[in-house]
């Protein structure tokens, strides 16, 4: 399928659901490890406040005692998890689930002459292999398969990325190993299966842009570490490479050094795409911050010296997204409109002030995407980012009429070729319901379904029952809570509750089809998602409400979530599991340091567990404009209040926690959990075990494999149905 030039780059994403807790077992199983290594106090003063950290040498893993200390804390947590008595046991029920799907699809992009480029997974495969088809019907074709790069013991590759040029003669695919997101870029003839002799490497953004002619395309490269302490992904470049050349032929055609008047910082990254509707170069300086900063110039200019950049979008226009045709500019923007709408503009020379409204703000409904095709714009509304509508706009007419989806939706996606085609496709899931793709078919107003992935059956799932609910906060701001349970359950307050939230960088955590955390359920508990602020599933306000000094919006929203199912009688303190991924980890961790006594365990997985040193980190000052930075007092201060490494109390009954990172993570850096796991086992008083497990062969959860995946789900469902109480996840004591 075609993006949106701006759907580019890096935002933190959150990884697997997880989850875990304890109820009254004091007893872990195997001996607890020691401590972590002593530790001179450190002490410093920022912005008027004097911060204690205690485990600051733990910053640094390369000092022996403190790599001694990560072993053994792992092999502990291995042995605890796996000694639980029922984790055996769901493993096995995920890989059933998966042997009943022959195959699964994913990665999907289709090229103008409608060849069919996609990753798939068999019940065999550990990770996805490149495959091809003609068209949707077409004879599939094994492309390329990274199990063939695992020549060294332990090594393990996966695709990241597929980018197929307009004509589907060549793809780039991008490759990583062991989770760590350092992607190489391999290129492929594709009519004859061969590999160009090429390796281009240091590729973490890697999202390659074809030029017009299907023979270069334009990438985004790390410098090469020169250095101590140079930080890898300051001042990256973006470069132009024909296939089958050396890469140290490649010509740069955008960064900070090339372009010093255009002021681009070190930390931020800068990325150009080609359009084809237009004819013209995009150039993005990127950073999570969700306004786009955007440059133009004609493709003609690609080979000068120096292209002539021209400003096109700045960040106080307010625009998230935007597509072209040939001479006009779709934007997409909250300006005005915090629900969103779309703005028509010449392209040549945009006038947003004066743009025509395409679709308008819906008071009750987000506006959460749009596509172009010859005929019609397509878009997507959700109601508290949970109940998915379509709708056509025909550009000959004007007229907007809404298309009844091939069944109840808690989550759409659309997708055409372009505004040359008249193809769409839209991809639908929620709660309960798999994925399923559909191409819409406007002649008829009907839908055919084109699912490449094998279907299943999960006779398991029939009788659930999904419930959406509004949550008063501690402010008094109603908040999405969405329940997932079997039918018949009873609010006698014994029910377990997995709790999962996120609220970061304005992502919707919208309704997704998973068997394996479903299992949760099969045990007579309940699958929670708290849509606390800071993520986008109310508009552009709510992800505002849960940023740097607003912050504590995102934990008290959860607290709330966590009370509401308290006071209704779905479950007690104590059987409440909170699990927040990545970002979502500052939401647990302060979460826990707030209301200890709400929950029977708590686990952030590869978790920002200590943002105020976040900015040492090498993909923190990325983040400054949705956590703040140090340099600012009353940003500065935020870090502090939002900080859960800094915000354990000694002396405290802290619930049951599993801590996990993965030490090849390029986006939180591994010691950030590790200090978080310190500081707990120091100070709690509960007797309840501390978990904290470093994975040597995974990173942020991107790369993950299959296995792994299900190895880490099998823990944190298991782990916290020990700590919950169910009596068939209890250890021999």
């Amino acid at each position: 399928m075609t993006r949106s030039p701006a759907s580019l780059l890096i935002v933190l994403l959150f990884a697997s659901l997880l989850s875990g807790g304890t109820l009254q077992a004091t007893e872990q199983g195997p001996a607890a490890p020691r401590v972590a290594p002593p530790c001179r106090p450190h002490t410093e003063t920022l912005c008027g406040v004097e911060v204690s950290d205690p485990f600051r040498p733990l910053e640094d893993f390369s000092v022996p005692a403190v790599a001694e200390w990560v072993q053994e804390q792992s092999e502990h947590a291995r042995a605890v998890l796996e000694s639980i008595p029922g984790r055996g046991k769901l493993l096995r029920k995920m890989e059933e689930f998966d042997l009943r799907r022959k195959s699964k699809a994913y990665s999907l992009s289709i090229t103008d002459n409608d060849r069919y480029f996609y990753l798939k997974e068999t019940p065999g495969d550990e990770t996805g292999k490149l495959y091809l088809r003609e068209g949707f019907k077409g004879r599939e074709t094994l492309l390329f398969d990274p199990g063939t790069l695992d020549r060294e013991k332990g090594t393990r590759h996966v695709i990241s990325h597929i980018s197929p040029s307009d004509d589907g003669l060549r793809v780039a695919v991008s490759v990583s190993a062991n989770g760590s997101e350092d992607d190489r870029i391999l290129i492929m003839d594709v009519d004859r299966k061969q590999l160009y002799p090429e390796i281009i490497d240091r590729c973490r953004f890697a999202s390659p842009s074809w030029t017009e002619d299907g023979t270069a395309f334009i990438y985004n490269r790390l410098r090469p570490l020169t250095r101590p302490g140079q930080n890898p992904q300051y001042d990256s470049q973006v470069f132009l490479h024909r296939a089958g050349t050396d890469p140290k032929e490649d010509i740069e055609i955008f960064s900070a050094e090339k372009y010093p008047e255009l002021q681009i910082a070190g930390s931020e990254i800068p990325g150009v795409t080609y359009d084809r509707e237009s004819g013209r170069l995009f150039a993005f300086v990127s950073s999570v911050e969700r306004r786009l900063r955007v440059y133009t110039a004609p493709s003609a200019g690609l080979l000068a010296p120096k292209i002539d950049w021209k400003p096109l979008i700045r960040p106080e226009d307010e625009i998230h997204d935007f597509a072209t045709t040939a001479t006009e500019l779709y934007v997409f923007t909250p300006k005005n409109a915090p629900r969103f709408r779309i703005l028509k503009t010449p392209l040549e020379r945009p006038d947003f002030s004066n743009a025509e409204t395409v679709v308008g703000e819906d008071p009750d409904a987000l506006l959460t995407s749009f596509s172009l095709t010859r005929d019609a714009l397509y878009f997507t509304r959700s109601r508290h980012g949970v109940e998915a509508t379509m709708y056509r706009l025909e550009h000959a007419t004007g007229k907007v009429a809404p298309l009844t989806l091939p069944f109840r939706a808690g989550s759409a996606y659309i997708s055409s070729k372009g505004p040359r085609f008249r193809d769409i496709w839209v991809t639908i899931a929620g709660w309960s319901s798999d994925y399923r793709r559909y191409r819409y078919l406007p002649e008829t107003g009907t839908y055919r379904k084109e699912t490449i992935s094998s279907s299943a059956e999960y006779p398991e799932y029939r009788n659930m029952v999904v419930e959406e609910v509004m949550v008063p906060s501690h402010d008094g701001t109603m908040v999405p809570l969405s329940l997932v349970y079997r039918k018949g359950l009873k609010r006698n307050g014994e029910n377990p509750v997995l709790l999962y939230g996120y609220g970061a960088y304005g992502k919707s955590i919208s309704p997704f089809f998973s068997p394996s955390t479903l299992l949760w359920t099969t045990r007579g508990g309940i699958f929670a998602i708290a849509h606390v602020r800071g993520g986008g599933e109310l508009g552009d306000r709510w992800h505002v409400e849960g940023m740097k000094e607003k912050k504590p919006n995102t934990w008290k929203d959860a607290i709330a979530s966590a009370e509401y199912l308290v006071r209704n009688g779905y479950t007690k303190p104590g059987k409440i599991v909170l699990n927040g991924a990545s970002a979502g980890g500052i939401m647990v961790g302060m979460a826990m340091a707030e209301r200890p006594e709400l929950f029977g365990a708590v686990i952030p997985q590869v978790g920002a567990m200590n943002p105020l040193r976040g900015e040492k980190t090498p993909n923190g000052p990325v983040n400054v404009p949705e956590f703040g930075t140090v340099h600012k007092e009353d940003e500065c201060r935020a870090l502090i209040a939002m900080d859960p490494y800094l915000n354990i109390q000694d002396g405290t009954a802290y619930p049951a926690a599993l801590v996990t990172t993965g030490l090849n993570d390029p986006r939180v850096s591994a010691w950030q959990p590790a200090k978080f796991a310190a500081r707990l086992q120091q100070a709690t008083t509960s007797a309840k075990p501390v978990l904290f497990f470093a994975d040597r062969k995974a990173g942020h959860g991107m790369g993950n494999t299959k296995s792994k995946t299900f190895e880490s789900l099998a823990d944190v469902l298991s782990f916290g149905l020990w700590q919950t109480g169910d009596s068939n996840f209890q250890p021999e004591h």
